[in-house]
């Protein structure tokens, strides 16, 4: 079971990272959404900035430890995404990628966002008349 529960982790983690990219967008949409992805994002540059843990990687190296295995060899990126996924070479220009799709997708956001607060019903938008 703490394997299955490992693989999980792993699916989940790969889903956040994905959300991460292009998470902001979603609040093109639905504008409160922009609060969970800062959150994501914030967390993100803290775990890749700082020796804080990633809890998705420490909740699969507890599974693993469950299993008698030990943590992910170099972490989760190190593991499953340098070289299997991303060339090492181009780390740099996803690194940048990433960065830019958020920025875009935040300033795409605050430009959908309504800018007029709402009018109680029954008021009149004209009061000069």
């Amino acid at each position: 079971m703490a394997g299955l529960l490992a693989d999980v982790t792993a699916g989940v983690h790969f889903v956040a990272l994905v959300y991460i990219g292009l998470g902001g967008f979603l609040a093109w949409r639905w504008p409160r959404a922009i609060y969970w992805h800062a959150v994501f994002t914030t967390l993100s540059v803290i775990v890749n900035v700082t020796s804080l843990p990633c809890p998705f990687t420490a909740v699969q190296d507890w599974f693993r430890g469950m299993q008698g295995l030990g943590p992910l060899p170099g972490g989760f990126n190190e593991y499953y995404i340098y070289d299997q996924i991303i060339p090492r070479p181009l780390l740099p220009v996803v690194a940048v990628g990433g960065i830019v799709l958020v920025i875009v997708s935040y300033v795409g956001a605050w430009k959908r966002w309504p800018r007029n607060p709402v009018q109680p019903s029954g008021s009149s938008a004209n009061l000069s008349a």
